[in-house]
């Protein structure tokens, strides 16, 4: 079993647990975050770093208001996503190449990363998304390095150049920058030597290659099965250059790839890749979310967290008081209609409603069905029979169908639902509990 799948089934079962839970209760909390603690730690990550994100968790969970129709098992999902996310670096590395210009990005690692084959990986990825990459073999102290190389690249017909009797690196690249001139290859990605043993002759070396080429990027490989090590190198090369990301190998086969991760991103560097596999192909963009999404087993978590914060739209008290009072126009209620549908199905949010709410079957599935004419009708309005449809009378519906292309009939279901929408605001009013602190179980715009 890799890294990431230990690490992810070991979550995946705490998520489980949780959710099958009747209630989500201070206890519930807690041995979440035990099992949270236990598999971040078998997956190697620092123990500090294990207390922040499980403080984080049970601190939020259980402290942070449930946001209306959203239920306590949903949020402490919620809270755990985010914070592992965070923990991750949260925003992905930018993968920009740009159009028109040979692009030179400089792959620098320790010997035994895998640096080779991520070379190859690495120009297979940008060829997949319709990009022409090409390799320069600039390692020049390991055996074989050339005939590793062209084997690989041969496989998914990318050009590499190289000099087996050379031992100039700098010789070699200036020439094989030289050959790929003119050929219109969008990237050029260099392959370096990765024979030292630590870190500060390593970045050394990639100083002074650096200065010589000036490639647009410089990428260093870390192999994940150095674990929580992997935070001296990120360090190293992070204070090293500026325009420099992480290429995490390795990844699929090692207990330690959690430790790799979170050391690298407590770094602040950016991780843009991770290898996940053995084939060529096994190399992806590495985005937290995503990534942390494939962890918790959750393809829809992103949907989740999305709707959760929907929900926590703050409301200005005297905006809900008006609604309370039933004091809002047709266009309001129109507005607040659109921005519940991007939550999901009328139907389904108005049965979040604690208490419940006294609506027609038929009701919510025509407001649904309705939206749109109901945006042309309101168009067709004059202001004073938007702020008061009780002047709407037969004439004047006749005039507002003609002017929208609707019919009378579709004009007084718009108003009947607007009424019916002030009874059941009044009658939300009374029970009290659905809108205290602030909040509706719409969002308001």
């Amino acid at each position: 079993m890799s890294a990431s799948e230990g690490l992810g089934q070991s979550l995946r079962d705490a998520v489980k647990k949780l959710l099958r839970l009747a209630v989500v209760d201070e206890r519930a909390v807690k041995e979440l975050v035990r099992d949270l603690q236990r598999a971040l730690i078998q997956a190697d990550v620092n123990v500090n770093l294990v207390l922040q994100i499980s403080q984080a968790v049970e601190k939020r969970s259980l402290e942070e208001k449930l946001p209306p129709g959203i239920s306590r098992h949903d949020h402490v999902v919620k809270v755990l996503y985010e914070e592992l996310t965070r923990f991750l670096g949260e925003e992905p590395a930018k993968l920009t190449i740009e159009p028109g210009k040979t692009q030179v990005i400089m792959l620098v690692g320790i010997q035994g990363t895998g640096k080779t084959t991520a070379s190859v990986k690495l120009a297979r990825f940008y060829q997949k998304r319709g990009l022409r990459p090409a390799i320069i073999c600039a390692d020049t102290y390991r055996p074989g390095a050339f005939e590793q190389l062209k084997q690989l690249a041969d496989r998914v017909t990318v050009p590499v150049y190289g000099e087996q009797n050379s031992k100039d690196p700098l010789r070699i690249v200036r020439k094989g920058l030289e050959q790929f001139a003119g050929q219109k290859y969008d990237l050029i990605i260099v392959d370096t030597a990765g024979r030292h043993k630590n870190e500060a002759e390593l970045m050394s070396e990639m100083k002074d290659l650096a200065k010589q080429i000036e490639p647009d990027e410089i990428i260093l490989a870390i192999d994940a099965s150095i674990g929580q090590a992997a935070m001296s190198q990120a360090t190293a090369f992070n204070e090293t250059t500026k325009i420099g990301s992480i290429l995490v190998t390795k990844l699929d086969g090692t207990a330690k790839g959690g430790g790799a991760l979170s050391a690298v991103a407590a770094t602040h560097a950016k991780i843009k890749f991770i290898g996940t596999g053995e084939k060529i192909d096994d190399l992806e963009q590495f985005v937290p979310a995503t990534f942390v999404g494939r962890l918790l087993g959750m393809g829809d978590v992103k949907s989740l967290v999305e709707r959760v914060r929907e929900a926590q739209v703050e409301i200005p008290q005297k905006k809900v008081r008006a609604f309370l009072e039933g004091k809002f126009t047709l266009k309001d209620m129109y507005d607040q209609m659109v921005a519940v549908r991007k939550m999901g199905p009328l139907k389904k949010l108005v049965g979040m409603v604690p208490g419940g709410v006294n609506i027609p079957d038929g009701a919510m599935d025509t407001a649904e069905r309705k939206l749109d004419a109901w945006r042309v009708i309101i168009q067709s309005m004059t202001r004073g029979e938007i702020e008061d449809p009780k002047l709407v009378d037969s004439s004047r519906a006749r005039r507002i169908a003609r002017g929208s292309g609707t019919s009378e009939r579709d004009v007084k279901e718009m108003i009947n639902q607007y009424f019916m929408m002030k009874k059941m605001m009044k009658s939300m009013k009374r029970r009290g509990g659905a809108l205290r602190g602030g909040k509706l179980p719409f969002p308001m715009r």
